[in-house]
């Protein structure tokens, strides 16, 4: 579908930072391209809700982590901050600041007008100067009942110091006089308070935030105190600390202390809610700004309520009633043959392939939990990065361990925002007596596999599982990932390697198959990409499709551009960050980048190269990310069965058509919508829905016809030996 144009005789230094977008600046317009989901009328109404949410919630990760740590390297005195695009940590927070606003700017206009589009439904989202008399006296004998008994004021003088704020809280300013003279005070919201109460009949339901509710009720918190104003704010900490393992004993101890200081970080971010807030030159918020040690840039003051997460709850409460304005469910496709005694026999005939979520998760826990109870089953080997609240492969694992058999489970402690849930989880583990890893020193270990091991007629079978994704039930339900099980001989002893590697001392094993990080896959892609060159100039057909999370390498970047000026057509779909500039003439006029932001997180990470016809393509936990490059341990697998691979291209293949959800990247930065003209509509997620569904009504019909056949030779049967 892409035109390829021939080499170029142009030069470029690779040095050069126009070449490049920035990191951090990139990932902004990932989160307006979440944002601009709201504004597709072709998404559910109150989908279009949960994208502002989940705009919000980006945004807090993206400044406790990525804006945290270039505040760090202004305050540290660093010249140029570490990024390719060699701009100084000054120059970056002031491009972040401004990029942010834009976003923010952008989600409250939708937000609105969505909120106008909740009336038909009966939910108004309004003032509390707003509600009806009967209304008003719900809302304060709910405040009076539920709210007051909570709230803790904090007043602020000489004797009482400006108070530690939690991270990302709601929290009300309040500016009090008596007798001539001001005093301030600050009230915390408890975040184990509802943020929204619901009042009114079942046709008609005014909704009111109880920040709104509290500010209205403030004199009974202050009496004798005149309220002369009062105002919703919020702050956002820095969660970026570095883990000194060397130091460290015990690992455990460790984490636990890193996750209490990160609940006391330096704030990065003040967000103010100006409703409440007369409209005069004076600045209310300059108490907190100096108070907080924060710049101008680091102030947003926003026009509408703080922290749009809320909406997810009002979406699912709205969402009861008017399911139709939600998006229609899904049932995954799932085989039978899958779960349960038969998964090992299906297995054992051919590779089963998995294309999260339109094949169920099931039968990945199916092989965990079958091989706990199995007798035939001597160990279980797995890593785990994310997994569930509820998990039911630890379940599994804890099952495993309790019927004797050999259980090695590698939790990652230093999985970022999860420490806290994987620490717990190491300790169930071993109390059932597993063996538990805590992760590779000085490395994250994000890899995607598990390997059971059987005694099958007195020999050892291996049967391994490979995936992009975390083991987690819920999540798999919302990412898109891919996963493969193998009883190919070469691939277990692949796994049983790495296993071996992660859990004892040995040199780095030499694989089969796998390519492992650090460096490994790196210096794999580099070769694959290297051969693609070989190909384009020998045959002119050299052709690499790449889809990932984000392209940040810059090492592999500029492997890309070398393929892309020597002619190879490289087409990439990157959901997040692409710090590749696509269409430079002379360098990357070859190179086509698209994103896909749509109803599932795309999380998959695929890696196909054309090799003259003789297709490779690979899996991997992995995206092009120097993190993942040399900082993670992180797997990359090929696809050996034919048909596996065909369905994979088969996915590439939608994802480059899709005219409805994705966006091009243009060399000036700017994402555009597709040129759709003369052909079909197409949503690649949409079509994948489809054909799943497709699948499921086959298997249904051939069950159908086999249990009729079934039904026919047990009549016949009957009859002649009457």
């Amino acid at each position: 579908m892409n035109t390829t144009h021939p080499p170029s005789n142009l030069i470029h230094d690779f040095e050069d930072s126009s070449l490049y977008f920035n990191r951090e600046l990139s990932w902004l317009d990932f989160n307006y391209r979440v944002i601009d989901e709201a504004y597709d009328e072709n998404n559910p109404l109150l989908e279009q809700l949960s994208f502002l949410a989940i705009g919000t919630s980006n945004a807090d990760e993206f400044f406790m982590v990525r804006v945290a740590g270039v505040i760090d390297q202004y305050l540290g005195d660093v010249a140029i901050a570490e990024n390719k695009t060699k701009l100084s940590p000054d120059e970056l927070l002031n491009e972040i600041s401004a990029l942010h606003r834009r976003n923010t700017k952008y989600q409250y206009r939708r937000y609105q007008t969505l909120i106008t589009k909740l009336q038909p439904l009966g939910y108004k989202i309004c003032a509390v100067a707003d509600l009806t008399k009967k209304d008003l006296a719900l809302a304060r004998n709910y405040y009076h009942q539920l709210i007051l008994p909570t709230l803790s004021p904090l007043g602020i003088d000489a004797y009482r110091p400006f108070p530690f704020l939690k991270n990302k809280a709601l929290n009300i300013f309040v500016q009090l006089s008596k007798d001539g003279e001001e005093h301030t005070a600050i009230v915390p919201v408890p975040t184990l308070l509802d943020r929204y109460i619901a009042l009114g009949d079942q046709e008609t339901k005014s909704i009111i935030l109880i920040e709104d509710l509290i500010i209205q009720e403030l004199e009974s918190l202050f009496e004798g105190y005149t309220v002369q104003y009062a105002f919703p704010f919020r702050i956002t900490r820095s969660v970026d600390f570095d883990i000194k393992e060397d130091s460290a004993s015990d690992l455990i101890n460790l984490i636990e202390d890193y996750i209490e200081k990160r609940r006391t970080g330096t704030a990065v971010r003040l967000e103010v809610d100006t409703r409440f807030i007369p409209n005069t030159d004076k600045t209310y918020h300059d108490f907190l700004q100096e108070s907080l040690e924060l710049s101008d840039r680091s102030v947003h003051l926003i026009d509408g309520p703080l922290d749009l997460t809320f909406l997810n709850d009002l979406k699912d409460q709205i969402g009861e009633q008017y399911p139709q304005h939600l998006y229609s469910n899904f049932n995954a496709y799932i085989n039978p043959r899958y779960t349960g005694e038969s998964l090992f026999d299906a297995i054992k005939e051919k590779d089963l392939f998995f294309n999260h979520p339109y094949d169920s998760f099931k039968p990945i826990v199916s092989l965990i939990e079958q091989a706990s109870e199995d007798p035939q089953t001597i160990a279980i080997k797995q890593t785990l990065y994310r997994v569930s609240k509820n998990s039911p492969i630890i379940q599994a694992l804890k099952t495993a361990a309790e019927n004797g058999k050999d259980v090695t489970v590698l939790v990652e402690l230093k999985a970022r925002f999860d420490e806290e849930n994987n620490v717990f989880w190491a300790k169930e583990l071993e109390e059932v007596g597993c063996h538990v890893l805590y992760g590779v020193r000085e490395l994250k270990t994000h890899s995607k596999i598990t390997m059971i091991v059987r005694r099958e007629e007195d020999k050892i079978q291996r049967y391994v599982h490979l995936g992009t994704g975390n083991y987690n039930d819920k999540t798999a339900n919302l990412y898109t990932d891919m996963g493969i099980m193998t009883a190919n001989p070469e691939m277990g002893e692949d796994a049983a390697k790495f296993f071996n590697y992660i859990s004892g001392f040995s040199e780095t094993p030499s694989y089969t198959h796998l390519h492992v990080a650090p460096f490994a896959i790196r210096d794999s892609l580099a070769d694959y990409i290297d051969e693609e060159i070989a190909h384009q100039k020998e045959h002119g057909d050299g052709h690499i499709i790449a889809k990932m999370n984000s392209l940040t390498d810059k090492k592999l970047i500029q492997k890309l551009y070398e393929a892309s000026q020597a002619g190879v057509t490289i087409d990439l779909i990157v959901r997040g960050i692409c710090c590749l500039r696509p269409g430079v003439p002379g360098l990357s006029e070859n190179i086509h980048v698209r994103s896909i932001v749509g109803r599932f997180l795309e999380h998959s990470r695929i890696y196909a190269f054309n090799n003259h016809g003789a297709r490779r393509v690979f899996l991997s936990s992995a995206d092009m990310m120097t993190r993942n490059m040399i900082k993670r341990v992180e797997i990359e697998f090929p696809i050996l069965d034919k048909v596996i691979e065909a369905r994979i291209l088969h996915v590439l293949d939608l994802q480059l058509n899709d005219t409805l959800k994705a966006r091009i990247l243009q060399p000036s930065g700017e994402y555009t919508r597709p040129d759709a003209k003369n052909v079909r509509p197409l949503n690649a997620q949409e079509q994948q829905m489809i054909e799943a569904n497709q699948r499921s009504s086959r298997l249904l019909e051939m069950t159908s016809k086999e249990r009729s056949h079934r039904s026919w030779l047990n009549r016949f049967w009957q009859r002649i030996t009457q």
